[in-house]
């Protein structure tokens, strides 16, 4: 499974480098020089989608895209990736999302610690069995996680992802107990 750790956002300067929205909690571990990332051109993308004409060659935005460098700059990553020096080809990545292979990332060492893609699909049910739905994604809100249930019924609800509301998680069981307050499934 593919999961996106961060997006190319526009040129920075004329030399190819460009700003790298991160969207990982570990960007000194996937953000290092010769890390591969796979490379996908989201739909709804904002800028031509085209490709670009640089010296009379035409440009396609690459499936795999390799770190050459990266610095940080108010909470931004200022990358340079391999083959990509000037600021028109720069322009074309812009929007395009990176990502890494589930199968490359190491488990957190904290047992309370995880990656959303291991809670995506679990069942989410109180502490005597009750199911509430299935987990639909992670939301990172400023205050807290949440999870974003399909609702057994129908519809999706957001839960906070604190300790007082999901006491247990359960990733080889392949659930997610919660206590909820009253009424936060009719929200």
């Amino acid at each position: 499974m593919l999961l996106v750790v961060g997006q190319i956002g526009k040129p920075h300067g004329i030399r190819g480098e460009v700003s790298v929205v991160v969207r990982t909690d570990e960007p000194e571990d996937r953000f290092v020089p010769g890390s591969v990332f796979v490379t996908e051109v989201p739909r709804d993308r904002r800028v031509s989608t085209g490709p670009a004409a640089v010296s009379g060659v035409r440009f396609d935005v690459p499936k795999q895209l390799v770190l050459e460098s990266i610095r940080w700059h108010q909470g931004r990553g200022i990358a340079v990736f391999e083959n990509i020096y000037d600021r028109n080809v720069a322009e074309e990545l812009r929007g395009v999302l990176l990502q890494v292979d589930s199968e490359e990332l190491t488990p957190p060492d904290d047992p309370d610690e995880f990656h959303d893609h291991q809670l995506v699909g679990l069942r989410v049910e109180s502490a005597d069995g009750v199911a509430y739905g299935v987990v639909q994604r992670i939301e990172h809100a400023p205050s807290s996680d949440l999870i974003v249930l399909d609702k057994t019924g129908g519809g999706t609800a957001l839960i906070p992802f604190v300790s007082a509301i999901v006491p247990a998680v359960d990733v080889a069981g392949g659930r997610i107990v919660v206590d909820l307050p009253e009424g936060l499934l009719d929200l």
